[in-house]
């Protein structure tokens, strides 16, 4: 056991110990302590518990069921909660520290071959999932009004009911601005690293200017795009041509420098010209540059999208409706907005990383990540 975890370990103890003795709520409904000191019993126990050597299949199984065990009692007993104190806080604080070391030793565990890699996704699960319950418990014991920070379950009800308008949004923003956007700016940038990289003069001359357009502003450059393009997603897509370009050109450019001058030699050697070079040398070398570019764009693009619509668009997208129901003070629909702006994102660039994986899989990166 490191000395992270056994840290952890007594921090979730004391948690529990603290968790037993002090109030734990000012109860409306079932009496007080009828299910919270039972909890912190367990808790401060197998916390203790923890702490010892166990192999680590029972120090996973262990960690698991406490953190799994504590955030469900909390939240129910969040529905008789008048007013929490401090021991609710507390228990709170140890249903975290369990699932930290859930995580700890769970990544251990993949790290020496005990798990085999695919249940990695246990770790971001895992911690989504914490902060979700912590930010539940927050909400709703805390007396947070919704206007400033709406629990979870609110931000779902919302999404529920609100399924068709932001599927409308999501097609205006991802689907033709977002997606329209990427391919060409990502495309642009890689052709013009193609040809500054042929021609010297270019390199000269584009490259100050790709640096010069990477600092503009977007809150400056979206307003003058959306009126040379109009209201419509094309303007928006634009932004993200703007936004995509210029890391791609610097990526590639860099990318295509990646090949070891013992290499290029060799391909000489056998007569090859530049574009043998260039296809079978070069840009495989520069791949992962590419693909970095390729990661990077993905969520810039989204962001872009976003911010563009600010600055006029149809009654429709996921920037139009952030900037519309903030106005109207209905801030669950702005959360669930952000909500569905965020999975799509990160769907977007867990698309990305396994098409490099794919791609890529000879680099010592990817063969590292799959050992």
């Amino acid at each position: 056991m490191s000395a992270l975890q056994k840290a952890i370990a007594i921090i979730a103890s004391g948690a529990c110990l603290a968790a037993l003795l002090l109030p734990f709520a000012t109860r409306t409904g079932a009496p007080a302590g009828i299910v919270e000191f039972p909890l912190a019993a367990a808790f401060l126990v197998a916390g203790l518990l923890s702490i010892a050597r166990f192999r680590v299949p029972v120090s996973l199984w262990l960690d698991g069921v406490l953190a799994f065990a504590g955030a469900v009692v909390l939240l129910v007993s969040l529905s008789v909660i008048g007013k929490a104190e401090a021991g609710f806080w507390f228990a709170l604080v140890a249903a975290w520290a369990f699932s930290w070391l859930l995580v700890e030793r769970l990544s251990h565990a993949i790290g020496r071959g005990v798990v085999l890699n695919t249940l990695g996704l246990v770790i971001p699960l895992m911690f989504g999932a914490s902060i979700l319950v912590i930010w539940e418990a927050a909400t709703r014991a805390g007396g947070v009004p919704p206007i400033l920070l709406p629990a979870p379950s609110l931000i779902w009800a919302r999404i529920v009911s609100s399924l068709p308008t932001l599927w409308a949004d999501f097609q205006q923003t991802f689907l033709k601005a977002v997606l329209a956007g990427y391919f060409i700016g990502c495309g642009a940038g890689f052709l013009v690293a193609i040809a500054i990289d042929r021609s010297p003069f270019l390199k000269r001359g584009l490259l100050p200017l790709g640096n010069f357009v990477s600092a503009l502003p977007i809150v400056g450059v979206a307003p003058i795009l959306v009126m040379w393009f109009g209201f419509d997603w094309p303007s928006k897509a634009a932004v993200v041509v703007v936004m995509t370009f210029f890391p791609m050109l610097v990526n590639t450019v860099a990318g295509l420098n990646a090949a070891g001058g013992m290499e290029r030699d060799m391909m000489r050697t056998y007569a090859a010209g530049y574009w043998q070079t260039l296809f079978k040398l070069r840009l495989p070398a520069a791949a992962p540059f590419i693909f970095n570019a390729l990661k990077i764009n993905s969520t810039l693009a989204l962001i872009g999208a976003i911010v563009a619509e600010f600055f006029g668009t149809p009654i429709v997208g996921m920037g139009f409706r952030i900037s519309t129901e903030v106005g109207r003070m209905n801030v669950d629909m702005v959360w669930a907005e952000i909500a569905v702006a965020a999975l799509a994102g990160s769907l977007f660039y867990g698309v990305v990383v396994l098409i490099e994986r794919a791609v890529t899989f000879w680099h010592p990166s990817v063969r590292g990540g799959r050992a």
